[in-house]
């Protein structure tokens, strides 16, 4: 049967009627099969909306699972490296999961919604792996990706605009932490957590109360100068604060085509994540090997000299390419040159020098700059207003 051209060829998430009015640059993305903005008006006073004042993001596209049963908990923790039993009640944590050979699969968050009852929120689709992954355990998995609206309200002013909402005593709750209010008839489902590094929340409801929740927002924040933004200023805010992309700065384990292109949460720099105490999970055994025997790779973020960003460079110690770069910008709050790497691992311990091989097109000429790096300790962006609790009203 052919398909009906009239029919759409992408989907749509439950905010794109007001999404869509709001994308003054007809500027769109794919993100898991929804279209999404790349830009609404500009990426740059996008990105200073989410740093300055209050930027919502459309999260909807996130593929979330509903982990339900007797075996819930014992389930989760069978897939991911941390110890889920630590995740307290109404609280979210952040978990690498992994294939036999300990190389990390997907990143994504844990939130734990009641007894025997938690939520998966993942970047890749994994409904086969994960009901694959249930042998064995009285468990119920429910993919409610479409079923659930999800909007990112990050900036200074998030907590100021929520409560001007009348979401009140939200200032109270702590970092990672999860708040519940009734919104429309529906609950709303708060959790301050985000992909920003700045102070920010998540908003999660039914998707029928999509549109009147993106009304309220941007109502309750019109004084705040709250604006959207879109996917190419949440990448710069992300790269500002040191987070992980997967597809960009790791290639999960399932689509690798070339062996060798995957990494351990180790190589990626995410080893306070695996607990290997834990008696059983998937990779415990390749990663106590690692542990023993020494990674192959280090993650590490460089402090580069000049304005040109890194993007796609190689990194040299010396004469010899060492490392390669996979995410880079000039971040314009730290007022730096920031870049993810993966550098062999003899290389890249904090302080140490190396030399970013960059390459630039201006009006048709390509340009080659060799530029000195200093691998960081930690990211550069870390605000305090971050995880401050009480949350200011700033």
């Amino acid at each position: 049967m052919m398909a009906n051209p009239s029919e759409p060829m992408v989907l749509e998430t439950p905010f794109h009627s007001r999404v869509a009015a709001a994308c003054a640059t007809n500027d769109w993305g794919m993100w898991m099969g929804y279209t999404t903005p790349n830009t609404y008006f500009d990426m740059e006073l996008e990105y200073f909306a989410v740093r300055s004042t209050t930027g919502v993001l459309d999260l909807s596209p996130m593929h979330k699972y509903r982990i339900t049963g007797p075996d819930a908990e014992a389930y989760l923790n069978r897939l991911v490296t941390r110890n889920v039993a630590k995740i307290g009640r109404d609280r979210v944590g952040y978990a690498v999961w992994c294939d036999d050979a300990g190389q990390v699969m997907d990143d994504g968050t844990i939130f734990h919604l009641g007894e025997n009852d938690y939520r998966l929120c993942a970047y890749a689709r994994m409904t086969d792996w994960l009901s694959w992954s249930a042998l064995g355990f009285n468990v119920e998995i429910t993919d409610e990706s479409a079923e659930v609206a999800a909007l990112a309200v990050q900036g200074p002013t998030s907590c100021a605009t929520l409560k001007a909402m009348g979401l009140q005593g939200l200032d109270a709750l702590k970092p990672f932490g999860i708040a519940w209010f009734e919104f429309a008839g529906e609950t709303l489902m708060v959790s301050r957590t985000g992909f920003t590094g700045d102070l920010g929340y998540e908003l999660w409801i039914d998707a029928g109360a999509a549109e009147a929740l993106w009304d309220a927002v941007f109502e309750a924040g019109e004084l705040y100068l709250i604006k959207p933004f879109g996917a190419h200023a949440l990448e710069l805010a992300r790269i500002e604060a040191g987070f992980l992309q997967a597809g960009i700065d790791f290639v999960p384990a399932e689509d690798t085509v070339r062996p060798g292109r995957s990494r351990s949460p180790f190589e990626l720099g995410l080893d306070w994540l695996v607990d290997l105490e834990k008696p059983v999970f998937n990779g415990r055994r390749a990663l106590l090997k690692e542990k023993r025997e020494g990674s192959r790779y280090r993650f590490v973020i460089l402090d580069i000299a000049g304005n040109k960003p890194a993007d796609n460079s190689f990194i040299m110690a010396g004469n010899k390419v060492v490392g390669t770069v996979t995410s880079a910008a000039w971040c314009p709050t730290v007022k730096s040159n920031v870049a993810f790497a993966q550098v062999d691992y003899a290389y890249g311990k904090p302080g140490q020098k190396l030399t970013a091989e960059i390459y630039y097109q201006r009006e048709l000429q390509w340009t080659k700059v060799m530029a000195p790096c200093t691998v960081l300790e930690k990211p550069l962006f870390d605000p305090a207003r971050r995880r401050q609790t009480p949350a200011l009203d700033m």
